[in-house]
């Protein structure tokens, strides 16, 4: 497996976190590199996420910096201590980074809700799907490293089918559910499967039928996952260049609000899966 050169995005969230506390404190690094016996260079490393730390070294910063949220205080100290790599370490080497950050930003969520405007959404995609979305890219994608997403996909299910699944809330709307990536035969697959899915207790499925019209933040892909404390949540879009992530409280803020007026919008679960059986009857 190859070794990581660069941070992974929980790396750098924890050390964002710490800068923030840091600053919010009105602390320098030199401060924060005495309290900790470091110099100032390592301590730099840590914020950025280069340097990994300690959970106790994280309580000793908190302290110091003030920070009176014992639940957000557990909750960065429990990142600094589950840092170990996961099973998309596999991947490292063979797939962009910013995948393997998606998989781990999953498989750390509490809840996770995601808004589909074009594709279904991936974790509840079949294999034959999944190849028809990844085979439509330009520049075209090696076949080998087509194998590769696909198969990367798959494995993020799992977190919908683990122990202790995560809850997932899916918004579908209507426009990627008549897209048909894989010809007539595939997408009927995929939205039976789809319905299939949202039966299980731990996953909703909920659609956005086009009659509704205008809705905020068209045309985007949005994936919001919980943290265990609101100050940890984030939000991951998708680009052409790959995953974005985001966690300011404004960019938060904005994306809970488009959920929330999709929960308010979409058809319940049940008037779902007929709206979406009805949809798969007529290929």
């Amino acid at each position: 497996m190859p070794t990581r050169t660069t941070p992974t995005e929980r790396q750098r969230r924890l050390g964002a976190e710490l800068r923030r506390l840091r600053t919010a404190a009105g602390l320098t690094t030199e401060y924060a590199a005495g309290l900790l016996g470091l110099d100032r260079t390592k301590v730099s490393n840590m914020e950025s996420g280069i340097r990994a730390t300690s959970p106790e070294r994280v309580r000793i910063l908190c302290s110091n910096y003030d920070c009176p949220d014992e639940k957000y205080i557990a909750a960065l100290a429990n990142m600094a201590a589950n840092l170990q790599p996961g099973w998309w370490e596999q991947y490292r080497g063979m797939l962009p980074q910013g995948l393997l950050d998606v998989a781990e930003l999953e498989w750390r969520a509490t809840r996770l809700r995601t808004l589909q405007t074009v594709h279904l959404p991936g974790l509840l995609h079949l294999s034959g799907y999944a190849r028809a979305v990844f085979a439509s890219a330009i520049p075209s994608l090696p076949t080998s490293e087509i194998e590769l997403r696909v198969s990367h996909r798959l494995q993020r299910q799992q977190v919908l089918e683990r122990d202790n699944p995560v809850q997932y809330v899916g918004y579908v709307h209507e426009a990627a559910l008549r897209m048909q990536f894989g010809g007539r035969r595939a997408t009927r697959e995929q939205l039976d499967h789809l319905c299939a899915m949202s039966e299980r207790e731990n996953i909703e499925v909920r659609v956005l039928p086009v009659a509704v019209g205008e809705f905020p933040g068209a045309g985007h892909a949005v994936l919001y996952a919980e943290g265990p404390v609101p100050q940890l949540d984030t939000v991951q879009l998708d680009s052409a260049h790959g995953p974005e992530f985001s966690h300011a409280e404004a960019q938060l803020a904005k994306y809970r609000g488009h959920l929330d007026w999709m929960a308010n919008h979409t058809l319940n679960s049940e008037q779902s899966r007929d709206f979406i059986r009805g949809i798969a009857q007529e290929l």
